[in-house]
């Protein structure tokens, strides 16, 4: 795994052809139980390297399409799985928790619900005020330059807009760490609203 702008956030990635951009997962170390967040299958050297940062006690799936390896790494490391609440009919995983707007998956992690992706309730996450952690709807496709997931996968557009103006919106947001694409390490606010102003004519 790559350590990030933080010494105790870490990440590790899959290269998409199809995309061309890299699928991320991401992992917070803290004294009371690490956090994982949408995690990919691991190599063996990073299931080794998460051994040696103390294993995993939470597992977040920020949407129906992001379970990637989380059944698989909860079942190893009994990590408790937590789940979009919006999505808690249908999620494909039996997850030990259901997280809902404002909820703190632990102290200084913040659950934020969205609007208009493709699925319902789609989660967001802010570390300690200054981190933004995304799932599918705002990406980074062009390093230094966010995005929305594209139209055809939306389920409503005027309501991700939205969602996105509240993102914007957020006091201290530095760092924005989308699940696709580049990982935005400083002047993360000023790239929210960079994309809010593109699409401004449709709000």
């Amino acid at each position: 795994m790559k350590l990030l702008h933080r010494y105790d956030l870490f990440s590790w990635s899959e290269f998409d052809e199809e995309r061309n951009l890299d699928f991320n997962s991401w992992l917070w170390q803290r004294s009371d139980g690490n956090v994982l967040i949408d995690p990919l299958p691991m190599s063996g050297h990073d299931r080794r390297h998460l051994e040696s940062l103390g294993g995993a006690k939470f597992i977040v799936v920020t949407n129906s399409d992001h379970c990637r390896g989380a059944e698989k790494i909860a079942r190893d490391t009994g990590a408790k799985l937590c789940g979009p609440n919006q999505e808690r009919a249908a999620f494909p995983l039996a997850c030990d928790r259901w997280l809902q707007n404002s909820e703190q998956v632990v102290p200084g992690l913040t659950v934020i619900e969205l609007a208009g992706s493709k699925t319902p309730g789609e989660l967001a996450l802010v570390l300690e005020g200054s981190t933004l952690i995304t799932g599918d709807l705002i990406r980074c496709h062009q390093a230094g330059e966010l995005c929305l997931l594209p139209d055809a996968k939306l389920s409503n557009k005027n309501s991700a807009i939205e969602s996105l103006k509240a993102l914007a919106a957020l006091p201290g947001i530095d760092v924005v760490l989308p699940g696709d694409g580049w990982p935005i390490f400083r002047y993360g606010a000023e790239a929210l609203g960079r994309l809010v102003g593109t699409l401004s004519n449709i709000s």
